[in-house]
């Protein structure tokens, strides 16, 4: 083979690269409208194609009824469920907004209250330090409580209008994740053909997504359903508005490490000790710290593992990340991202280890001796 011939063979295999570049992008641009579904739909695949293998072998390997009794199964126990709670969270908020707005709930009245009911010496430091615009303070919480309310209650109006949209949406992720449960084996060995790298390091970073994504989903969806029930349970006996209001927004914020859930019942317990209901806000501290707090610490590492434990700094910037960048999905793509990121560069370390230690096991006399 002439030179000019091999040169002419590795143009034709970069053009061809930069088509294959062009066409991926150009799909992925097609796609962009539903990747939360492909998205959710991928996930769901994962996560319930070990059971529906399991499932599979039960049934004589007939893979299509095992595909479709799962994703039956994942409509029955997720996706039913979601949906009426999201119509009663809906509900409740645009309750909740309407009391607001007609003065049976009167939040400056409570900050009033709340005020009123503080110590002597904490209402001068306060005076002291400037802080009296309580005017300015419950015009602010009233608004911005109202305003959420209303956000929330006016989601009933988008998610009406867009029916269509949703309705679309919901069909393709189930569509897909039934092919993925039953075909979700061939589909992975094509990829894992398709990516140009060693067949080790392939196989390690697949393998390595596969158990980020189920350990992401375990430690996060269940801990925060868990906490969230909890919760909600917890406000509805002690008699608390919007308990399930509270409840889901308890289970939202468990995403997030180290402060998490306490955003909302923290306040909630201040409020009931200096409002002088002293029992409700025990009540409130204690299961606070030693139920939905523990659930945190018993669950996730159980879930988890230690193999795909992040440092919580790390979960807690990649989960905000990826909320802001991509919305409900994102609580998923930030820490498989984070973790990707440290599995590929730990890979990295590993690759160059055997040349570090052999650098720092030389000697200048081997040095010398080599030149």
């Amino acid at each position: 083979m002439t030179g000019e011939t091999t040169r002419r063979l590795r143009f034709e295999d970069r053009s061809f690269m930069v088509v294959v570049a062009i066409v991926t992008l150009l799909f992925g641009w097609l796609i962009s409208s539903y990747f939360g579904a492909i998205l959710w739909g991928l996930v769901a695949a994962i996560l319930f194609e070990p059971a529906t293998q399991r499932l599979a072998v039960r049934l004589n390997g007939r893979k299509g009824l095992a595909a479709m009794l799962m994703l039956l199964m994942i409509i029955a126990l997720i996706v039913l469920p979601a949906l009426f709670l999201g119509s009663s969270l809906v509900q409740e908020a645009a309750s909740l907004y309407e009391r607001i707005r007609t003065g049976q709930i009167d939040i400056p009245a409570m900050i009033n209250h709340l005020r009123d009911a503080l110590p002597v010496g904490v209402r001068r430091f306060i005076d002291r330090q400037g802080l009296t615009d309580f005017d300015n303070v419950r015009r602010m919480l009233g608004s911005g409580v109202a305003s959420g309310l209303q956000n929330v209650a006016s989601s009933a109006i988008v998610v009406g209008q867009g029916a269509i949209s949703f309705i679309a949406a919901l069909g393709v992720m189930l569509y897909l994740t039934f092919f993925l449960l039953r075909d979700g084996r061939r589909y992975g060995e094509l990829v894992r053909s398709a990516l140009p790298l060693r067949s080790a390091t392939r196989d390690r970073l697949i393998d390595h997504f596969l158990v980020v994504v189920r350990a992401t989903m375990k430690g996060t969806v269940v801990v925060a359903l868990v906490q969230g029930l909890l919760g909600g349970l917890i406000f509805w006996a002690l008699g608390i508005e919007g308990a399930l209001l509270w409840g889901t927004l308890m289970g939202f914020l468990s995403l997030l490490p180290a402060v998490g859930t306490g955003i909302v019942w923290v306040p909630v317990a201040i409020y009931l000790l200096v409002s002088g209901d002293w029992i409700k806000g025990a009540i409130m501290i204690f299961c606070g710290v030693f139920v939905i707090g523990l659930v945190d610490n018993l669950l996730r590492p159980i879930l988890v593992g230690r193999d795909t434990r992040m440092p919580d700094f790390v979960v807690l910037i990649a989960t905000l990340a990826g909320l802001e960048m991509a919305g409900l999905t994102g609580f998923i793509i930030g820490p498989v991202i984070a973790a990707l990121f440290i599995a590929v560069w730990n890979m990295v370390i590993e690759q160059r280890a055997p040349a570090m230690a052999e650098i720092a096991t030389t000697t200048p006399e081997d040095d010398e001796l080599k030149r």
